[in-house]
């Protein structure tokens, strides 16, 4: 498998992986412009875009765009981050170009009719609202939120109604005309594909646009703190963090292997300790996400009232411990469980698509699987143990409680027990 990129004169960038042996095909349009790159009056314009890319273009109506992919099998979709949007789809090998074809109308092309604005907000306040009643899914927009407090990084990527209330078509074709420019378009596609072909498809839709390299983006600063919601539920729901590395450092891979082995499967310590020996919940776990400047090790359970703060305490003590016995064994397995689950996710096309476009937005180049896999066994215990340590100390954390939690202790009890 090899991959292969070329950037057209406008700064349009194309990057394929020919799979051998496959009959299908993923390939879409990733653009760098998601919610962080919303001005707060923007707040949530991305993820409107998003949907009303599939509601019509100058050539085709929404069922159009549908069928156009569904009558020869295959299979489109959308989504929003903060960092990227993106819009992909699955076909047959011989379909590539009746679906780059879709994809780059819908992209460059999109009507937004009011009528259909009109019907698409109202979807957007319908999911607006079933996240709002899902606590450990509206938990961690609060606690996005509470670690970067005032900055584009920190908010909602569906945004607050108030906001998708009142957008309009000038604001739709505001954004897309501030963001959606050459130098943020990147075109990935894997699997039974022909890099060659791809870049003269790419070449006839988007060779047009005129170059632009677009707009930098305001770097996020981690503040931590807290958010606390009291409300009668069932469980009460925790999720605390501390900022970690970012994509563009090289201790993202750090992060990734200590998050694993703190809470990352069934075998990790606070899954072990926290549900299999002390029975003091029914979920919980470790993850590191990263951004291109900012990243955060976050820790989610959810538990009962009457549990919780033995829980966090548990949790906290966990975490310091973590610097000075994680062992060598701890560190091998989370090594494992990365390496594998990675090679494993990347025999789907789709998700050989997926990251060559995350690499490239990140690094503008692709690294190899091999490099990525020697960057992972480079983490060491001492290595993880430092960090841990250095999390520990760091006295910044943000924390997001909902739930019955108004006997939880704050967030700086429960940092002033991580440094004790």
């Amino acid at each position: 498998m090899t991959v292969e990129i070329h950037r057209l004169s406008n700064g349009v960038r194309v990057v394929t992986e020919h799979m051998p042996g496959l009959q299908s095909a993923s390939l879409g349009v990733w653009v760098t412009a998601g919610g962080r790159h919303e001005r707060a009056e923007q707040n949530g314009i991305a993820h409107f875009l998003e949907h009303m890319a599939f509601k019509g273009t100058e050539t085709r109506d929404a069922l159009q765009i549908a069928e156009a992919i569904e009558d020869v099998g295959g299979y489109i979709n959308a989504y929003t981050s903060r960092e990227m949007t993106a819009f992909y789809a699955r076909v047959l090998g011989e379909d590539v170009p009746l679906a780059l074809d879709v994809i780059s109308d819908i992209v460059l092309n999109p009507v937004f009719d009011p009528q259909e604005i009109e019907v698409e907000r109202h979807v957007i306040l319908q999911e607006i609202g079933q996240a709002l009643d899902t606590p450990d899914d509206i938990i961690f927009d609060w606690l996005q939120e509470t670690a970067y407090p005032g900055q584009p990084l920190g908010r909602p990527i569906l945004g607050p109604s108030s906001r998708v209330e009142k957008f309009d078509r000038r604001d739709l074709s505001g954004f897309v005309s501030e963001r959606y420019l050459p130098g943020n378009l990147i075109v990935a596609a894997a699997g039974a594909v022909d890099h060659d072909a791809i870049v003269k498809l790419v070449e006839d839709r988007f060779g047009h646009l005129a170059t632009h390299q677009g707009f930098e983006t305001d770097p996020a600063s981690f503040k931590g703190g807290e958010t606390r919601v009291d409300k009668g539920l069932e469980q009460a729901h925790i999720a605390f963090a501390f900022e970690a590395p970012g994509y563009r450092d090289d201790a993202v891979y750090t992060a990734q292997v200590f998050s694993t082995a703190l809470g990352g499967g069934m075998s990790s310590r606070l899954f072990q300790e926290a549900r299999e020996k002390r029975g003091l919940c029914y979920s919980i776990f470790a993850q590191a996400s990263a951004y291109s400047d900012t990243g955060l090790l976050t820790i989610y359970a959810g538990t009962g009232a009457e549990d919780l703060s033995a829980l966090i305490g548990l949790t906290v003590d966990e975490m310091r411990r973590a610097a000075d016995d994680m062992s060598v064994e701890e560190i091998a397995r989370a090594r494992a469980q990365l390496k594998a689950g990675m090679l494993m996710g990347l025999e789907s096309p789709a998700a050989r698509a997926e990251r060559l476009a995350r690499q490239l937005a990140i690094w503008d180049r692709v690294p190899t699987l091999e490099e990525t896999v020697a960057r992972i066994d480079a983490v060491t215990r001492d290595v993880a143990r430092d960090f841990a340590g250095t999390i520990a100390k760091s006295g910044a954390a943000a924390l997001a409680l909902y739930g019955p939690v108004s006997g939880a202790p704050s967030v700086d009890e429960m940092a002033g027990r991580l440094a004790a």
